[in-house]
């Protein structure tokens, strides 16, 4: 694990990923808050493009909890099937649908607490819905995040809630927004876990990976 870098050099680090991509997004296909939340639930250990192609079909037929839960646990699982672990994510999309229905009438809150209430939502799902649909600084921590962050000493630390820790406090606020979408773009398409692109990574002579000149 590298130390963490200076202030001076995360500055210049996060002005670099800026100027590259000003606006970063996610890659989850949604139209709205409640189908962000089934999204990023249904990709856990699941690829964005894989999860995209299930709902693009099912997005356009049930959009809110009320349409999911008329469609039925069976008929989800015939949009879903192609995803990993699909009908436990469907028996959890059933039950956060119900809760959203009886509990919140039909809206997704905006409370981390309240959506990591909600079954098979985590606090990285949590902290995706309010980064991508209200905007709110959250950092959503995944394993591009972890290893970026560890490897190259933007934002170290030994578990994923050290890592978020470490982007809250060391990364200048104005960055914060969109922090966590120049980190997993990086680690998804540069700083990848076997083979790293060092030799066109725009951030190479400020990283601290020691094998970068191999």
């Amino acid at each position: 694990m590298a130390k963490q870098l200076d202030y001076h050099t995360l500055r210049e680090i996060f002005t670099r990923f800026q100027a590259a991509e000003p606006e970063p997004k996610g890659e989850l296909d949604h139209v709205n808050a409640y189908t962000l939340v089934v999204a990023v639930a249904l990709s856990a250990q699941a690829t964005d493009a894989g999860v995209n192609k299930a709902t693009h079909e099912l997005f356009k037929i049930a959009d809110t909890p009320q349409k999911i839960l008329d469609l039925g646990e069976e008929r989800l699982i015939e949009h879903i099937k192609t995803i990993g672990l699909y009908r436990n994510k469907a028996k959890n999309v059933i039950k956060l649908s119900r809760i959203l229905v009886e509990d919140y009438g039909g809206e997704v809150p905006n409370s981390r607490a309240a959506l990591q209430s909600l079954p098979g939502v985590g606090r990285k799902t949590a902290n995706v819905v309010l980064n991508m649909w209200w905007r709110y600084p959250a950092q959503a921590v995944d394993t591009h995040i972890f290893r970026v962050g560890n490897r190259s000493g933007i934002c170290p630390g030994k578990d994923v809630d050290a890592v978020e820790r470490a982007i809250e406090d060391n990364i200048p606020v104005d960055f914060q927004q969109h922090a966590h979408h120049w980190l997993i773009l990086h680690g998804r398409y540069h700083c990848k876990a076997r083979k790293p692109l060092c030799g066109s990574c725009l951030i190479r002579d400020l990283c601290m990976y020691e094998d970068k000149n191999l």
